[in-house]
């Protein structure tokens, strides 16, 4: 009697675990889409920032909602000094003080508590003026392309070096070019350049090259990348 007792419990506990329902476990939830920019305008300047003091204003950062995100980073970086700060929200508008008389560059991360996928707007830059400031200086050059830390094949011995210049008074003149091996200061290549691209310029394989670019616009201001490296095959 005690044996059948036994088993019929232990055929209980067996019934138990099986119609114990499984775990709702549907996987993770979409990946959020990429957030849509609104303001600041991109390559003008922010005249509708609020002065907080002669080098400090606020300016309103805003953009689209973007599908499956609950939650955004805005990354604002100083094209002056190349640092950047983050700011994370969960509405879709932030403020936010900046040194005025500084061009500066800013994009969204779009995030989801569901998704560890995430998604990035297109970068935007701006300018965001001094007190009566009439013109603004170039931003600085970028996307320079060979980019830091590239490799590269010279054909012939030679190689082409690009960037990309904007001005938000859109009056870019010329930009001087300087290349070399020397990492602190590479020497002027070639001054006075009005395209965005230098071809056939001359370099040595297994060497390394320093360059930046100096953009110039028509009322006498100027701005400088930061020095690029890579390094030929």
């Amino acid at each position: 009697m005690k044996q059948i007792v036994i088993a019929l419990l232990l055929i209980g506990v067996i019934g138990c675990k099986k119609s114990k329902s499984p775990a709702n476990d549907n996987g993770p939830g979409p990946a959020p889409a990429k957030a849509v920019l609104i303001a600041p305008a991109a390559n003008a300047a922010c005249t509708e920032g609020q002065v907080v003091s002669a080098g400090i204003s606020t300016i309103i950062f805003s953009w689209g909602g973007a599908a499956n995100a609950e939650s955004y980073d805005l990354y604002i970086k100083n094209l002056l000094t190349g640092s950047t700060s983050t700011h994370s929200s969960t509405s879709t508008q932030l403020s936010v003080n900046l040194g005025r008389n500084t061009p500066y560059s800013w994009y969204v991360i779009s995030k989801s508590g569901k998704n560890p996928g995430t998604a990035q707007s297109d970068i935007r830059k701006f300018y965001n003026p001094g007190a009566e400031a009439l013109t603004y200086a170039p931003y600085p050059a970028d996307n320079l392309s060979p980019g830091m830390g590239q490799s590269v094949n010279a054909i012939n011995a030679k190689i082409i070096l690009d960037w990309d210049g904007e001005d938000a008074d859109n009056d870019i003149s010329v930009y001087d070019v300087y290349f070399g091996t020397t990492a602190t200061t590479p020497p002027l290549l070639q001054a006075n350049v009005t395209a965005s691209t230098l071809t056939n310029v001359s370099v040595n394989s297994n060497s390394t090259y320093y360059w930046k670019v100096i953009t110039k616009d028509l009322k006498g201001n100027s701005s400088a990348s930061g020095v690029h490296s890579f390094k030929v095959n």
